[in-house]
């Protein structure tokens, strides 16, 4: 989001650049996640560590510091206008993530995930439902997603206290197309 800032383009242009020059190719491990700016000058980027393992996939604050000497070479790359960056903020998008449907899915398919989508009714009508899955199969070519009931609290609430999945749950699909994908989150169990 440039937030239709003039020098938008050139800070983006310059945190891509800063990726690519320190850590190797297209970012190496690390990928512009979100990048914000505002009329302000303040600068939001949030970077993601593509090789973390699933349990501890969001980057630490401490895996931060290798990256800050960002917020000086972005400074540099601006030139004249880098008085006018109030704050640069660099962080980690984490454990409760925004996914990113279908290409964040194959990544993350071992964690449970809370899925918001439309479920149809009719021909000409839908309805919101929400649950949460573990990603069973992805169809790319088709463009579907295939869930599966999560084995969590949630879902086994429901059946009384302490019992397990029945067979019919585990057994249980829903094959949903990712344009009826509203919202699909990393599932942190309270």
């Amino acid at each position: 989001m440039l937030r239709n800032v003039g020098w938008g383009e050139r800070a983006l242009s310059a945190a891509r650049e800063v990726l690519h020059t320190h850590f190797g190719g297209d970012g190496g491990d690390f990928t512009i996640y979100a990048f914000k700016t505002s009329p302000s000058g303040y600068v939001y980027v949030r970077l993601d560590k593509l090789s973390n393992s699933i349990q501890d996939e969001s980057v630490s604050i401490e895996q931060y510091s290798s990256i800050m000497g960002f917020s000086f070479l972005l400074e540099v790359e601006l030139g004249p206008i880098y008085f006018l960056l109030h704050l640069i903020q660099v962080s980690s998008p984490g454990a409760e993530r925004i996914l990113k449907v279908p290409a964040d899915l194959e990544r993350f398919k071992d964690m449970p995930m809370n899925v918001l989508y439309l479920e149809e009714k009719s021909e000409t009508k839908y309805s919101e439902a929400q649950g949460v899955f573990m990603v069973d199969e992805i169809e790319t070519e088709s463009g579907h997603c295939v869930w599966r009931l999560a084995n969590v609290k949630e879902n086994r609430d429901a059946l009384g206290k302490g019992r397990p999945l029945s067979r019919k749950q585990k057994d249980w699909r829903l094959r949903v197309p990712f344009t009826l994908l509203k919202r699909v989150m990393l599932y942190i169990e309270s």
